[in-house]
């Protein structure tokens, strides 16, 4: 096997052979236009603002420098005392979080530097146990860093280089008072990066508010995707996206394919119908607990799930090596997260292709996509799916309920009641004929008697008699006593 060489354009700017041996092991030999400029401006400790698209190595561009400064003073003591967090860098997704700090981890393998990373939706208790043996790099989100600053498991009072990677999406998803509050718990002398892929007037604002003369590295026009994604958007009815979608799937034969949706809700509803058509799909987004997010994104990479469905904010920060196909099956509101979505493809040199499925009441966001870019995409109509046509497949009938009756007559149609229980008179059982007979005789003595004495005349067996009429047993017993 040949023997990887290394050009001058990593060695020319001055890293260590150590970082050299790491970087040339992953198989990068050319620095990217952000880490040429960034990396000597980084070394000599000024302030930086670092723009650049989206997959052109923003993250090598500050953990290389940022490894080689700290470790000039570097111990290999076990003390947790001697591993204070000297760098933090801050990042606004769990996904980044992880993609970051795995960056350290990997470029500075032959340093002595410790690394680890903490983040939100998963058991705080790991992460204390490994602040207290000591780490010198911290990456963490901010949310969960405020935490453990509140339970008093991470001291920030020794932090040398701050770094806010993807500063815009961290502004839109406003952890912009977090961020406030993590840079007043920090020395004020210190270094300060701001990475993002875009740079609006807000993060420039904010820039100002903390920096001290930063250094503006911007290689490419801001809000521009990536030349090498070739887009183009194909009108259809909203009702027939999913039919659309499911059409180019499986008649170009994608294997890998990432579908951004607004919502959450349609994220999911998306990946299931997907599934039920025959296209193994799964969903990412903020709802997802971390385990489930990393095993669809696992999958997803081994290609062991077709089509994975995201949300902007899950999605940032998702580092997929050679993803094909980038699909906007819902025009983002912000032309701005347009360039962020496309910009997971064609990343680090390779081809990829943006598809957008866009309504006909989607039409304006597109023409504000094509306003940000400076440029126009390309319309294709594909056939069988124009708009206003209807689709092929027969119409599911909507079951037909029945109209609503009052209580009174759903309770007398549809649950009649049910017949209430006839009491019958049952006659007495018969005695025996010598017992009649005596009882016959006793009861017409009984009734002469009375008749002799003006009394009313006793009631029949078995009838109920009225208050003021003896009752028999009185008369048959007055007729045994005489």
């Amino acid at each position: 096997m040949q023997e990887k060489v290394i050009t001058t354009s990593f060695a020319s700017l001055g890293l260590s052979a150590e970082l050299l041996r790491a970087v040339g092991e992953q198989g990068y030999t050319e620095t990217t236009p952000i880490q040429k400029q960034a990396i000597p401006l980084v070394l000599a400790g000024r302030d930086l603002l670092g723009a650049a698209q989206t997959g052109t190595g923003k993250t090598a561009g500050f953990a290389l420098p940022i490894l080689q400064r700290l470790s000039g003073t570097a111990t290999a003591s076990h003390s947790p005392a001697r591993h204070p967090v000297r760098a933090l860098i801050i990042t606004p997704t769990r996904e980044l979080a992880i993609q970051v700090e795995e960056s350290f981890r990997t470029y500075g393998k032959y340093s002595a530097l410790r690394s680890t990373l903490v983040y939100g939706g998963v058991g705080i208790q790991p992460q204390i146990m490994e602040l207290r043996r000591g780490v010198d790099i911290l990456v963490a989100t901010p949310g969960r860093l405020l935490d453990h600053v509140q339970q008093k498991t991470v001291d920030l009072r020794q932090v040398e280089i701050l770094v806010l990677d993807e500063g815009d999406r961290m502004l839109d998803m406003g952890f912009i008072h977090d961020i406030r509050k993590i840079l007043a718990l920090l020395p004020a002398k210190r270094q300060n990066l701001l990475f993002s892929a875009t740079f609006p007037e807000e993060i420039r604002r904010l820039a100002a508010s903390f920096m001290n003369a930063p250094v503006t590295v911007e290689v490419a026009r801001r809000n521009t995707p990536a030349e090498l994604v070739a887009q183009v958007a194909h009108p259809v009815d909203a009702m027939r996206k999913r039919e659309l979608l499911t059409h180019l799937v499986k008649s170009n034969d994608w294997k890998q394919v990432l579908v951004f949706c607004k919502t959450k809700h349609g994220a999911n509803r998306l990946a299931q119908q997907l599934s039920r058509e025959g296209v193994h799909a799964d969903a990412i987004h903020g709802n997802k607990t971390q385990g489930a997010r990393v095993r669809a994104l696992e999958q997803f990479k081994a290609g062991k799930v077709r089509v994975l469905v995201a949300t902007d904010i899950a999605a940032r920060g998702l580092d997929i090596e050679a993803l094909p196909h980038v699909v906007n099956y819902d025009l983002p509101h912000v032309a701005e997260d347009y360039v962020h979505r496309i910009g997971r493809t064609g990343r680090a040199g390779t081809e990829g292709e943006a598809v957008s499925l866009f309504s006909p009441e989607e039409r304006p966001l597109l023409t504000a996509i094509e306003r940000l870019m400076n440029r126009s995409v390309e319309q294709r109509v594909v056939a069988g799916f124009e708009p206003g046509r209807h689709s092929s497949r027969p119409a599911p009938q909507p079951q037909q309920r029945r109209p609503q009756q009052r209580r009174s007559e759903k309770r007398h149609f549809q649950q009649p009641q049910k017949p209430r229980h006839q009491h019958r008179y049952s006659p007495p059982a018969r005695l025996p004929a010598p017992i009649a007979a005596e009882q016959a005789a006793q009861l017409e003595e009984a009734r002469a008697r009375m008749a002799a004495a003006g009394e009313s005349r006793p009631a029949a067996p078995g009838r109920r008699t009225r208050r003021h009429e003896p009752q028999l047993g009185g008369a048959l017993l007055g007729a045994k006593r005489s």
